[in-house]
């Protein structure tokens, strides 16, 4: 049960994302004509605005949690992982990525096709504002800018869940050019709150190795 209601979580909450995103897209576009380039593929590469824009730093423990693992590739979509050994396919398609540890947690991976003319880096400052709010609202414990591969993305962590068997998320979103489309990439690596932390590592490890052809 769990399986099949993991298989609709990426859609759910990229809906939610989305429509507030959109309304603080409406927002920004008002007044971000000189800014516009700037989170993807211009400007300052260690900045977006006043917020500096991490690169992946795994800690021993992270880098260990990846040890004798698994290289996977998502073919449709030229993006690489490391997996611990034991995570296994759940589901592949062309705009999904699911694979889990067998015991809750997961790297679900979505592809959504924008239009061209759609305004990328907008709607990305969009995400990490709605995030911020999430953050002072208490839901998100950690944000950032965050680099992978040369991609510039937003990070976040939900704060603890109250009941144990809630799901928490670590995600990272971003734009890109893949194939002739422009794409909303969203990872979403997740585990229940009661096990969260035992896989944190290794979710970490996971989002850090991530390599994106552009």
């Amino acid at each position: 049960m769990i399986g099949d209601l993991m298989k609709h979580v990426p859609l759910i909450v990229l809906m939610v994302l989305v429509v507030a995103a959109c309304n603080l897209t409406d927002k920004f576009k008002k007044t971000s004509n000189s800014n516009s380039t700037t989170t993807s593929s211009s400007g300052n590469p260690s900045k977006i605005g006043d917020d500096p824009v991490e690169q992946p730093a795994p800690t021993a423990a992270q880098t260990a949690a990846l040890a004798n693992g698994q290289s996977v590739k998502w073919d449709q979509q030229g993006i690489t992982w490391t997996l611990p050994a034991g995570w296994k396919k759940q589901s592949v398609t062309n705009d999904i990525f699911n694979y889990g540890s067998g015991d809750g947690a997961f790297l679900i991976v979505s592809i959504s096709p924008m239009a061209p003319d759609f305004p990328t880096d907008i709607s990305l400052k969009a995400f990490h504002e709605g995030a911020k709010v999430r953050e002072k609202n208490g839901q998100v414990d950690e944000l950032k800018w965050l680099d992978l591969d040369g991609v510039r993305g937003v990070e976040f962590r939900e704060s603890k869940p109250q009941m144990a068997d809630d799901i928490r998320r670590l995600q990272w979103m971003t734009y890109r050019k893949f194939a002739g489309q422009t794409q909303l990439v969203n990872f979403i690596l997740s585990g229940r709150g009661d096990n969260f932390t035992k896989h944190q590592d290794e979710l970490y490890a996971i989002l850090f190795s991530t390599k994106l052809v552009r």
